[in-house]
């Protein structure tokens, strides 16, 4: 039984996009309905999908929450949704909340899969919660010491945050390196320095890749030190990079490690569940100087065109916000 409709984004096929209507059900005991406010694009991963370039062996594992339909189309994704609470448990009505939902006006959700963003954070900044975790994933993946000197190749979303979160370890220098001199800006605003490539300083204790691409992958390996570590977060779906393991990546005994937000890092494992890393990732989402990773909105219905700008790189935005009317 439905008591209303709602309006979602579907990627029906690779490249070809557009909003549908559905049917919304009336919520159940133990679920909520939340009316979206804004929902974040997460540029690399989103993208990708828009393309459809998940690799058939990950099209399960690659599924997020709430996700309808299958890659590489029609399918419904996305992860980043802030809305408030239309209908559920008293203490919930009217809160603002994240959930890891892909971009829909209104949906049904049980009342576990909405956290509840915290007062002092405004709920635009809010779209950058899952960013925002796997940022702090990684840097558990790292596991970051005081005084460590750290290297972030790749000026995104994702990159910036790794920074961020890095620089506030006491002692730690972090340098964010991009070939994108306009991700300087948004470097300055978060208080990391910001090099070109051939800029940055070398034997590094950890280096975060982010960009996307096998040359950002080679320079990290480039820059880390003796014994350091490499921190992968970038996804390749079905792309083949190639990685420069001839040079001084045995010399050097360095690791190369994946980081990978759908298990919580290995250190943390025993003691935080999802909910706890997600709860964190909103508490620490309180830094006004955050905003400057969101620059540019659209509205919900510019979306399929929003998309095709994005995945071709005419729109070089970082996180690009999306508005529901």
């Amino acid at each position: 039984m439905c008591s209303d409709q709602a309006r979602a984004y579907w990627i029906v096929s690779p490249r070809r996009s557009e909003i549908r209507t559905e049917a919304l059900p009336v919520p159940a005991a133990g679920e909520v309905r939340v009316r979206a406010l804004y929902s974040g694009i997460s540029r690399g991963s989103e993208t990708l999908v828009f393309r459809g370039e998940v690799p058939a062996a990950e099209r399960e594992r690659m599924r997020a929450p709430f996700q309808a339909g299958d890659f590489p189309g029609p399918v419904k994704y996305g992860y980043a949704s802030v809305g408030v609470v239309e209908q559920g448990p008293d203490d919930l009505v009217g809160r603002t909340v994240f959930c890891l939902h892909p971009h829909q006006d209104r949906y049904v959700v049980p009342v576990a899969a909405v956290h509840a963003v915290p007062a002092s954070v405004p709920a635009p900044r809010a779209v950058l919660a899952a960013n925002l975790e796997t940022a702090l994933n990684a840097v558990w993946d790292a596991g970051l010491c005081v005084g460590d000197r750290v290297g972030v190749v790749g000026g995104g979303v994702v990159g910036l945050l790794v920074a961020w979160l890095a620089a506030r370890i006491p002692g730690c220098r972090v340098e964010l390196i991009d070939v994108d001199a306009s991700r300087a800006a948004a470097a300055s605003a978060l208080g990391v320095t910001f090099s070109a490539p051939d800029a940055a300083a070398a034997n590094a204790d950890c280096v975060f890749h982010a960009s996307g691409t096998g040359d950002g992958l080679g320079h990290a390996l480039r820059l880390a030190g003796f014994e350091a570590s490499v921190i992968e977060l970038s996804w390749y779906g079905t792309r083949a990079i190639s990685v420069p393991l001839g040079e001084g990546f045995h010399s050097k005994r360095l690791v190369l490690r994946s980081s990978q937000v759908g298990a919580v890092a290995a250190v943390q494992r025993a003691r935080w569940s999802h909910r706890r890393r997600i709860a964190l990732a909103l508490e620490l989402l309180d830094d006004p100087r955050l905003d400057a990773l969101v620059v540019e909105e659209s509205d919900f219905d510019e979306l399929p065109e929003l998309m095709a700008r994005l995945a071709d790189g005419t729109l070089p935005a970082l996180c690009h916000r999306v508005v529901y009317r």
